[in-house]
């Protein structure tokens, strides 16, 4: 009866430590970094146009909502997601604004937008991306932004 017991025991106890392992390697799935940069350097490139700005902006909200995916932060929209991920975030109210303009300017269909404006977008969007760690937190060459 005794070794019954204690082969129960082992047993739940293994089954305990796959599901731990199992849960903690889909939960904080590691990202592709070099996909992101790549993906990223794409959209720096694109801000040389002033035309398009507008795409930049809208692609790089997809970007983000694609790393809140590879997260797994629960939600039907980006908005959902960013609520869900919002605790993890440095300056969540930079990251809010981004998605918010992004969607005022392709709900409105508006295409004329400031320097200003974008570059504000892009960086609440590259800091949240470096939140969720799918950018590194230094720029290539090794500096801290």
């Amino acid at each position: 009866m005794k070794i019954n017991l204690i082969e129960v025991l082992l047993s739940v106890l293994v089954l305990l430590l796959i599901f731990t392992f199992l849960y903690i390697r889909f939960k904080y799935k590691k990202i592709n970094v070099n996909k992101y940069q790549k993906k990223w350097l794409k959209l720096q490139k694109m801000c040389a146009d002033k035309k398009l700005w507008y795409q930049a902006i809208i692609e790089a909200d997809t970007l983000l909502d694609d790393a809140l995916k590879k997260k797994h932060f629960h939600g039907k929209t980006t908005g959902e997601r960013l609520v869900s991920a919002q605790n993890i975030f440095s300056e969540n109210s930079d990251v809010w604004f981004s998605h918010k303009f992004k969607n005022k300017i392709s709900e409105n269909n508006i295409t004329k937008i400031t320097k200003k404006d974008t570059v504000k977008v892009l960086m609440g969007i590259r800091n949240a991306l470096r939140d969720l760690e799918a950018l590194p937190k230094t720029d290539p060459k090794g500096t801290k932004k």
